[in-house]
């Protein structure tokens, strides 16, 4: 198992298998062209990998806010079903902290769904505490997978 960067489009269409199962209706045409926009405004990609098959991915975001300064957000982290409670995600976790330390991050940061209790759990004992709320104004309901 190891994690590798991505960084061009063409790296992160070889995860689509994966976060389709996250986005079941997520076509490939929607995931480049979120990905040719996105890339554009500091995004990346990692990824667990074995024997040439995506295992996990997760987006990467590098910020700065007034309040923290800057910071890493982990935009999606999702494993392959059938390899869930093997490492994977620990994995993601544990080379992202490294990565925002280098970067001189002083946090990192995620959105998790409020029903998504599977992974509170996972989030928890990987070290991450809520401390707010993320508050969203839907404007079209069609555009949110």
């Amino acid at each position: 198992m190891e994690v590798i960067e991505l960084l061009t489009v063409e790296a992160m269409l070889g995860t689509f298998g994966v976060l389709k199962e996250l986005y079941p209706s997520l076509s490939k045409e929607e995931y480049q062209n979120e990905l040719n926009f996105m890339i554009q405004h500091n995004y990346s990609q990692i990824a667990v990998v074995e024997g040439g098959l995506c295992l996990g991915v997760s987006g990467v975001w590098i910020g700065s806010k007034l309040w923290c300064g800057r910071y890493l957000e982990i935009d999606n982290i999702v494993v392959s079903e059938k390899v869930r409670s093997q490492g994977v995600g620990q994995a993601m976790v544990e080379y992202l902290e490294k990565k925002a330390r280098d970067l001189g991050c002083g946090m990192m940061a995620l959105d998790s769904y409020t029903t998504n209790f599977h992974a509170h759990k996972f989030f928890y004992n990987q070290g991450f505490s809520p401390k707010g709320f993320h508050f969203i104004h839907v404007l079209n309901e069609d555009k949110i997978r």
